[in-house]
């Protein structure tokens, strides 16, 4: 297999970026920037750490964080499976990338960043819902903002209807695991995980 093993290969296989693709590039947010990421309701969270990478979606209603101000974002961490691998990497390496997607939308947003786990109780109480506050907020502090272009988001035809994959074609969470381990009883567990996940959403 013929690989490329240096960034002097890459640079002379791709050529030089394009100007609009540099002066897209910001250190903080500028309004526009800022309404893109406010109207985003789902990120990527990509952290590193001793064991290595991870990445981990996060959702939330409204908006998936919230704007402090051109340099800060803040992130709630709601409930899960509390495997923290996320929250574990960044308080040893508080080095993060994010990228935003925005249903109907295919130009998506990405962010390099620092990021701390932060449980003061001023903060948690402020992302209240239905009476409960998250148990950590990420506070980012950006170091480069930008926007990417719609291709990959066309190609996949993400926000397409008639391509919709149908869930009931595909193996069931409880499915997954057992393909894993065998002595995982499946069926209990998809069985009780909507009404889990009802109780448990916030």
């Amino acid at each position: 297999m013929r690989i490329i093993t240096s960034v002097e290969e890459l640079n002379e296989l791709y050529g030089s970026a394009s100007e609009a693709a540099i002066a897209k590039v910001t250190t903080a947010l500028t309004p526009l920037y800022r309404q893109m990421i406010e109207a985003s309701p789902f990120v990527a969270l990509a952290s590193v750490g001793p064991e290595g990478l991870d990445c981990s979606p996060r959702g939330d209603i409204g908006g998936v964080v919230r704007v402090k101000d051109d340099k800060t974002l803040l992130l709630p961490d709601w409930r899960g499976n509390n495997r923290v691998d996320s929250l574990a990497n960044i308080v040893r390496d508080p080095r993060i990338a994010l990228m935003f997607l925005i249903p109907g939308s295919n130009t998506t947003m990405r962010l390099n960043g620092r990021a701390v786990v932060s449980i003061e109780e001023s903060l948690l109480a402020s992302f209240e819902m239905e009476g409960k506050h998250p148990r950590a907020v990420v506070v980012i502090s950006i170091d480069e903002v930008y926007f990417q272009c719609g291709r990959a988001v066309m190609r996949a035809e993400l926000w397409k209807p008639e391509t919709f994959v149908d869930p009931v074609s595909l193996p069931t969470p409880g499915m997954l695991s057992k393909a894993v381990r065998d002595d995982f009883d499946h069926e209990t567990y998809d069985r009780e995980w909507p009404a889990r996940a009802a109780k448990s959403m916030w």
